[in-house]
């Protein structure tokens, strides 16, 4: 069996719990095949860089999955069939990655970012 990286993109009308349950299905097709989720992170509702079937805004979903090419197979044509994915895209990978994906690592807020040499002048003249 092969390593697997898996995301999906639903339609921005579906609700959060249904986004969960149909990972469910997907995730039941790789198990009763024989395969393995190994990891199942959910990025939430992000915009696209263009439109897709008229929706500008999508729920973002990545699985880390151990499979065989035939049950590979027909989870792609089940999310194929299904109305509210609106794409989807396997990649083979050669290990898991330990730990948060970079999209679910947080960044650096406002406050900590580095502040340009304007603000530092606006600052001493408020001192004054």
């Amino acid at each position: 069996m092969r390593l697997y990286e898996s995301v999906i993109i639903a339609r921005q009308d579906v609700s959060s719990a249904q986004v969960d349950s149909m990972i469910s299905e997907f995730s039941a097709i790789i198990e009763n095949g024989g395969g393995k989720i190994h990891k199942n992170e959910y990025w939430g509702l992000r915009s696209l860089a263009y439109r897709i079937k008229k929706n500008r805004k999508g729920h973002y979903v990545m699985l880390n999955l151990e499979s065989d090419s035939e049950t590979l197979n027909e989870y792609e044509r089940i999310m194929g069939l299904n109305e509210d994915i609106l794409r989807f895209m396997t990649v083979s990978i050669d290990e898991i990655e330990e730990g948060p994906s970079i999209m679910m690592q947080a960044k650096p807020e406002k406050s900590q970012r580095g502040r340009g040499q304007g603000d530092d002048s606006v600052n001493e003249q408020d001192k004054e």
